[in-house]
């Protein structure tokens, strides 16, 4: 364990005690300082403040820094549904409620966990937590991914995401009627300032541009296709509520009272790319998920 000392100063007297110590911590979430001061790691005079605490000029907290968990990839078989694979190239479908790779706090049960168990060979460019890891989609978020077994196949897939030459269609449900057939959304995203863990529509953000098409409208709901131009983080989630149809189900985008889906509706079903070797251009599609077909047969009676 590791003690820190952090003094307040003037730029975050007087606001709460999570988001001042993030601000002069950069490395430190807001998430990450809630779980110190529950586990009582952070005290000011020997004792623990709340979370919401308004900070002083001067205060000196101490920071009880827990030693770094070390993470090791452990194969798992997870009856993975691996849709395509050659010597290069996989493409793998993550059902909903499955973190992607390994993080502190969540070691296991990880999509990367399933793939090393089944694909003999993961590209090693994104780091030792993140083998053959091309891109990402949200935990509660179902759908296709790329994977790359090899190195030069890694590099391909990336370069292609970079030129926006991949294929990728979601179906999402949306809160609201949606007057128009088809819309396409502009708008740059980066980190809340608000709050760390989210995303927002700013305008120092990076460039996004989500294209949508209406498939069905459901009363007080609305079914739409969304293709990625680009593919920032919780990009269809942001872009949707930014227009005013937040996405159904989402903790932490859509409203209070939405759907109880254990998550945002939400399935990446197609994934289409020009095969980093063969210069083939491949596609597959992914039907979606049974209670995602349930919830919208609910809503169409």
């Amino acid at each position: 364990m590791t003690l820190q000392t952090v003094v307040i100063t003037e730029e975050v007297v007087g606001s709460r005690l999570d988001k001042a110590l993030s601000t002069l911590e950069a490395d430190w979430s807001r998430t990450q300082i809630g779980t110190w001061l529950t586990e009582e790691r952070i005290t000011l005079n020997g004792a623990t403040p709340k979370a919401n605490y308004k900070v002083k000029l001067g205060e000196s907290y101490e920071v009880n820094i827990p030693e770094e968990e070390v993470i090791e990839i452990i194969p798992q078989d997870l009856q993975l549904n691996i849709v395509y694979e050659d010597d290069d190239v996989a493409v793998v479908y993550k059902p909903r409620g499955m973190v992607v790779h390994p993080a502190p706090g969540h070691t296991k049960d990880t999509l990367v966990n399933g793939l090393a168990y089944q694909l003999n060979n993961l590209s090693d460019m994104n780091g030792e937590l993140r083998p053959g890891i091309v891109h990402r989609i949200d935990k509660d978020t179902s759908g296709l991914l790329m994977v790359a077994k090899t190195n030069e196949a890694h590099e391909g897939l990336v370069q292609q995401l970079v030129d926006k030459t991949v294929t990728r269609k979601y179906t999402a449900l949306v809160h609201g009627h949606i007057a128009h057939d088809k819309g396409t959304i502009e708008a740059p995203i980066g980190r809340d300032s608000r709050d760390r863990q989210k995303q927002a529509v700013q305008d120092n953000g990076k460039h996004a541009v989500t294209h949508f098409t209406v498939l069905e409208r459901l009363g007080d709901f609305t079914l739409v296709e969304c293709r990625l131009e680009t593919g920032r983080t919780h990009q269809i989630r942001v872009h949707m509520d930014y227009i005013g149809y937040p996405m159904a189900g989402d903790p932490k985008y859509g409203p209070k009272k939405t759907i109880d889906f254990g998550g945002q509706v939400l399935h990446a079903g197609v994934i289409g790319f020009v095969h980093p070797v063969t210069k083939k251009y491949l596609q597959f599609e992914q039907e979606l998920p049974s209670d995602f077909v349930a919830l919208i047969e609910k809503l169409r009676k």
